[in-house]
């Protein structure tokens, strides 16, 4: 089954010429340009592949800067004397022209302007799309625009890596590597999500339009059990989970952990890593399979970084490394990682680049979503700090002392049952509350949301620390003594850039207050916290590296605003139409039958005590009438927002104002939620959504 629905170099090699594979495989390798020539040879080959499975379609399958997949599908029939023949040529290959008007552009382009182009990646194999009985050959391209600005997320991703490969591949000369000609990134993306029965998903238009409960009181119980964790997955869920696994596989997804993650209804499904161009198409396969596979069980599945309030969010851990094309990772630290000077070059040049670029970090990992998240008990704070455990602490330490000599060594566990193997321990323990945590031969940043595409985060990385390495390598390329040179390098790098290294409790107050003492950003919120994109710095080393223009990176921190702006208005409409046609009309009808109660019980003796009801009256009408306040208090809000015309300001406006009038209306509908009969209220509960499963 695994990868039976993917055009891999299994395939081509059986159905190319042995040179026009030879040459391809070159190209997908080594990074070379691609061959036009043979467009035509491996368009056909591919065809003939795809038709053989039942194809009749093909598609330039992008990621435009909405977050999501787009595709447009053409038919491979072309007419022939009254007939039609199954056709698809090297240009139809190549280049696609999808009409980019209507697609996220942050000025790029205008709305009557219509052209962009797609190019074949010929870097991440093309694979089938099995739908409703109809089969699709998806073509993994780039998108740009008729003047050739990039609109995706793949063309900036495949650009940072060719710079990192470029610097890194100079470090590894100085060591005397002559046998790598390329270095590649690496991820694993775990993926956490939520799922809800679709009856009740159906009666919530808060998740179907904004993706998370905008109103909603608290079951009895939450999470504070700690039982769904790691439990015994439920057969529906596990049947779900099957589904997945089988599309998954077939589309070549190494798909290999899931389980109960810490929330009722609440999974996680993780990857073995690959290359980060892959890693990322697979990671937006993954969301697709997810949601689709879900309808088919009469489940929904939320990518939301926070559906639920009061229980966990949701996030996705992009486990981050390097490699060689000869073999070696280069964040491998080895037996004694403080003799492995390669490792510890690679090491500081991470550390270097994490303190130095924070803040573009901070804001690859900024949205709506991921606001209500990040900071929380249960997801990394805004601080980006690093976790290297005691091993590499300790080394850090040496290093700024100028005295390596030793590491720590791993031992042994012996648990005290006769019958139970003894365990081998690592050297050092994992720290799940770090934003970037070093976890044995990669760093994992946990900040990201689950509903991201990973591309933005690993650009940031790629680009940063190929910045790093090229300082690294121009200071020692000039050095007459290099081993002299790294190590006084090694040291100033520890002394200056220790600081961001912090393996504590990154979710405690006191950590907040050390950060602020050792210099480190605070961003609290997207709109500050998008800002980084188009500082000075972040401008000179996207451009610097061929990754952004400046014109681009502009064109990014204007449209992730207007994605904020955008959203933050869809969910305030939503409560306002949510409150107006749902809770407000359900809390008067309860009220009214309280009222018609105490009058009929009255009506009967008026010896009766009716304290209860006419308290619950009372309530009802208190919080009714504040429900209605907010909800008038949230219109003029919002209006008054959306007139403000500098689109900065307004995104800032709907943090301060917009958004803290939503949480006040929330209180009081929650409020009003917990008093009303549950015959009468109108949206299903947390406790059903959370727990009928």
């Amino acid at each position: 089954m695994f990868g039976q629905n993917v055009f891999n170099q299994t395939v081509m090699r059986e159905r190319l010429p042995k040179a026009v594979f030879k040459t391809l495989k070159k190209t997908i390798d080594e990074g070379l340009p691609l061959d036009p020539s043979i467009a035509d040879v491996v368009a056909t080959a591919m065809k003939e592949w795809a038709v053989e499975r039942g194809a009749t379609h093909f598609t330039h399958w992008f990621q435009p800067m909405t977050g999501i997949t787009a595709e447009k599908h053409d038919s491979f029939l072309s007419p022939s004397e009254g007939g039609a023949l199954m056709e698809f040529s090297g240009k139809e290959l190549v280049k696609g022209e999808p009409d980019a008007s209507s697609f996220p552009s942050g000025g790029l382009r205008a709305t009557f302007e219509a052209r962009g182009y797609t190019a074949w990646d010929c870097t991440s194999p093309a694979f089938l799309r099995e739908e409703a009985g109809v089969v699709t050959l998806c073509i993994p391209t780039a998108f740009c625009s008729y003047t050739g600005e990039v609109l995706d997320k793949k063309t900036p991703l495949l650009r940072s890596m060719e710079a990192l490969s470029t610097q890194a591949l100079r470090v590894l000369r100085l060591f005397g590597n002559t046998t790598a000609t390329r270095v590649i990134s690496t991820v694993g993306a775990e993926q956490e999500y939520f799922l809800v029965d679709k009856a009740f998903y159906d009666k919530r238009p808060d998740l179907m339009m904004a993706g998370r409960t905008l109103f909603g009181a608290m079951s009895s119980k939450g999470q504070e059990l700690e039982d769904h964790y790691f439990g015994t997955i439920k057969e529906r869920v596990l049947a779900y989970m099957k589904e997945v696994n089988e599309e998954l596989w077939k589309l070549g997804v190494t798909a290999k952990t899931q389980h109960n993650e810490v929330a009722p209804g609440q999974f996680e499904i993780a990857p073995i890593f690959e290359n980060t161009n892959i890693a990322t198409d697979h990671n937006q396969m993954v969301m697709e399979t997810l949601k689709k596979v879900a309808t088919r069980h009469g489940l929904v599945c939320l990518l939301h970084e926070k559906p639920f309030a009061g229980v966990n969010g949701s996030g996705k851990h992009n486990n981050w490394s390097m490699s060689s094309n000869d073999g070696q990772n280069l964040l491998e630290p080895g037996h004694t990682p403080h003799d492995n000077a390669q490792f510890l070059t690679f090491l500081m040049a991470t550390i270097k680049a994490v303190d130095t670029y924070a803040g573009l970090l901070r804001a690859t990992c900024a949205s709506a979503g991921n606001d209500h998240r990040l900071g929380a008990n249960e997801a990394p704070p805004a601080i980006m700090s690093i976790f290297l455990g005691d091993q590499l602490s300790d080394i850090l330490d040496q290093i700024v002392a100028g005295d390596e000599k030793s590491s720590t060594k791993a031992g042994e566990m012996k648990i005290g049952v006769s019958t139970l193997p003894a365990l081998p321990m690592d050297a050092t323990d994992r720290n799940r509350t770090s934003p970037f945590a070093f976890t044995g031969n990669k760093f994992e940043l946990r900040m990201l949301g689950s509903s991201f595409s990973i591309s933005g985060p690993n650009i940031v990385i790629n680009t940063i620390i190929a910045d790093v390495l090229q300082e690294f390598a121009d200071r020692l390329e000039k050095a007459t003594d290099c081993d002299a040179e790294l190590e006084k390098l090694l040291q100033e790098t520890a002394k200056k850039h220790q600081r961001v290294v912090f393996n504590g409790n990154n979710y405690s107050d006191e950590w907040v207050q050390e950060a602020k003492k050792r210099g480190l950003l605070n961003i609290p919120n997207t709109p500050e916290a998008q800002k980084q994109l188009i500082t000075k710095e972040a401008v000179a080393v996207f451009a610097k590296h061929k990754v952004f223009s400046e014109k681009e990176i502009h064109a990014r921190y204007e449209i992730v605003i207007e994605q904020y702006v955008k959203t933050l208005n869809i969910e305030a409409l939503t409560m306002i139409d949510m409150a107006n046609h749902s809770i407000i009309p359900a809390a008067m009808e309860y009220a009214t039958t309280v009222a018609s109660s105490i009058n009929a019980v009255t009506a009967v003796s008026a010896k009766l005590n009716v304290s209860a009801q006419k308290e619950l009256l009372e309530e009802l009408c208190d919080k009714l009438a504040a429900v209605s306040a907010e909800t008038k208090n949230l219109e003029k809000e919002l209006e008054a927002t959306l007139a403000i015309a500098d689109l900065d300001e307004q995104a800032a406006a709907f943090r301060a104002k917009v958004f803290t009038k939503m949480d006040d209306l929330r209180a009081n509908a929650d409020a009003l939620e917990k008093i009303i009969a549950a015959k009468y209220w109108p949206l299903p509960t947390y406790r059903e959504m959370l727990f009928q499963l």
